[in-house]
């Protein structure tokens, strides 16, 4: 898919920012009335990508992410599923557990996906950028450069300076590893929504999400999480065959495993984040 950029131009009002919705249904009806809740329209309501992953609702998670009109960058997933790639292109080290469980998921997903869903996929921009309180904002998967990197806050700035260079933004919107964070320096904002399709690792079943406001001409964000029907999700995740060990993370909040996360973020695991 060639590289594509969506400029969304100057954004008004509150800006609904998550990630990793992952085939997860339940998660996604559940961030949609958010946004009905809190009078964000869905223009301004903007995913990170990866909408298809581990769960077992794959089309009828991208229909309804195209009828509620939001918004979405291509993920690695979404990258891979436009390629009609054979496996997730999410950068597992080979033979590891995630790499082995994603032989199970990836194709499941691909296989439910109609002609439809696979077009719109296609075309999802890679970046998305925007201007807040006048602020140039872009939004990437795992970083500019890299759709599959992993940036985790623990990851050295050097890493993150790179993306804000290379854009000229203010503020990079990111996702892909699936734990909600945010740095500030140089003012300059690395900011990592979360995901919505599995839990943060933190032993807590809610997802993370992040609403962005404008006040006093500053841009704002608080990090929020959400709850939705998981033992629904759980379900359907075992009755479709899927891995039964993520199926387990969306009852008790706890990875399977730590495999692609740094040593800082490694011993945060079954800790409530704060914020």
């Amino acid at each position: 898919m060639d590289k594509k950029i969506e400029n969304l131009g100057v954004l008004k009002g509150k800006v609904l920012l998550f990630g990793g919705v992952y085939s997860n249904l339940q998660a996604i009806e559940a961030i949609a009335e958010i946004a009905k809740i809190e009078n964000i329209a869905p223009e301004n309501c903007i995913a990170t990508g990866d909408i298809i992953g581990y769960c077992a609702q794959p089309e009828e998670t991208i229909q309804f992410f195209k009828h509620w009109k939001a918004k979405s960058i291509a993920g690695n997933v979404e990258l891979q599923l436009s390629e009609n790639a054979e496996d997730c292109g999410c950068d597992f080290t080979q033979g590891s557990r995630c790499d082995r469980f994603s032989q199970l998921w990836y194709p499941y997903a691909k296989s439910k996906l109609t002609d439809a869903s696979l077009e719109f996929i296609k075309k999802l921009p890679e970046f998305i950028h925007f201007t807040f309180a006048n602020k140039r904002i872009t939004v990437v998967h795992g970083s500019f450069f890299n759709t599959s990197e992993f940036i985790f806050k623990s990851t050295p700035w050097e890493k993150k300076q790179a993306n804000f260079n290379v854009t000229q933004s203010d503020i990079i919107v990111a996702g892909h590893c699936g734990l909600p964070f945010h740095q500030e320096q140089n003012n300059l904002l690395w900011l990592n929504p979360g995901v919505i399709g599995m839990p943060a690792n933190d032993g807590n079943t809610a997802v993370w999400y992040v609403i962005l406001e404008e006040k006093n001409n500053l841009v704002t964000f608080e990090h929020k999480s959400l709850t939705y029907n998981h033992s629904l999700t759980n379900a359907l995740m075992l009755q479709n065959g899927l891995p039964k060990e993520y199926a387990k993370t969306i009852l008790t909040g706890i990875w399977d495993n730590t495999e692609i996360l740094p040593e800082t973020e490694t011993k945060m695991q079954g800790k409530p984040i704060l914020f």
